[in-house]
């Protein structure tokens, strides 16, 4: 049983990480598909899947199209219930579904003012009041699920949940924009954000190169404060120190080189992804490491 995840670029898509994350996180089965927001197809791209036509779009293991990110939440929490997607207890639960519901229908000054990106980090940006209030509303209904759940730090209901997936983009909109928050609340943005699993979703990100960038801002940037910067560089050639890719066990054909040693992987996404953030892949880490 695997499902069909349909998702848009992965250092803007903010939607397609939380329909990513509901996945991997959760260990769902599942093989992901591009829809090309950025290249100009997206609507044929979204012709199979009619009549959804946003991105994340979920097509079932029997055919069933799922549009709309808490939808998406909800048919897997229902078909997955030892997945443990929504916290435990009633009062942590319906709250958590609050939670949710508020990200998908509010925070509009937050999400024009500042798109996801996850490339770099803009200095001396400065948010409107409406931003901010929007900040202030984001703040006190964390510090409501904490109330809830009797927590003080980590994810926001005790063990990893829907709600921390959702709240996963306002992360990076956080982090990204250095936007003002309380220094506990930076701190669990930058948690969320150094999730190896939001680390690999960024690092993939980083294989596409965009001319020009989107989103761009008019001021300094400074580099993502997790994971990078990458010490690895991609090179043309080995040999390498191993025959087979640490990813798929195909012999290798593509090259990276870190700390004076040579890496091959099966192809050149492999050795990009690995070279955006090496310390994001688990298979790889192993690998040099022996």
């Amino acid at each position: 049983m695997t499902y069909d995840l349909f998702i848009g670029d992965r250092l803007f898509s903010s939607w397609s990480m939380r329909g990513w994350l509901m996945l991997e996180k959760f260990g769902l089965p599942y093989k992901s598909h591009m829809i090309g927001l950025y290249s100009g197809t997206m609507a044929k791209d979204m012709i199979p899947l009619a009549p959804a036509r946003l991105v994340p779009a979920l097509r079932l293991p029997e055919g069933t199209i799922v549009g709309e990110s808490l939808a998406i939440a909800e048919t897997l929490a229902e078909r997955h219930p030892e997945a443990r997607m929504w916290p435990q207890g009633s009062a942590a639960r319906a709250t958590a579904r609050w939670l949710c519901a508020e990200m998908v229908a509010g925070f509009q000054s937050l999400r024009s003012e500042c798109p996801m990106q996850l490339q770099q980090c803009w200095r001396d940006f400065q948010p409107s009041a409406e931003t901010r209030e929007d900040l202030q509303r984001i703040e006190t209904l964390w510090a409501h699920a904490r109330n809830v759940a009797g927590t003080a730090s980590g994810p926001l209901f005790g063990a990893y949940s829907l709600a921390d997936v959702f709240f996963t983009p306002v992360a990076a909109r956080i982090v990204g924009y250095g936007l003002p928050v309380s220094d506990e609340n930076r701190a669990y943005c930058l948690e969320l954000l150094s999730d190896p699993s939001v680390r690999q979703w960024r690092a993939m990100g980083l294989t596409v190169t965009y001319e020009p960038f989107p989103y761009e801002q008019p001021f300094a940037a400074s580099p993502w404060p997790i994971g990078s910067p990458s010490q690895a560089r991609a090179v043309a050639a080995g040999p390498s120190v191993n025959e087979l890719c640490p990813y798929s066990g195909k012999h290798v054909a593509a090259y990276l080189e870190l700390h004076g040693q040579c890496w091959g992987f099966c192809n050149t996404f492999c050795r990009d992804k690995t070279v955006a953030d090496p310390a994001a892949w688990p298979k790889f880490q192993r690998m040099i490491q022996q």
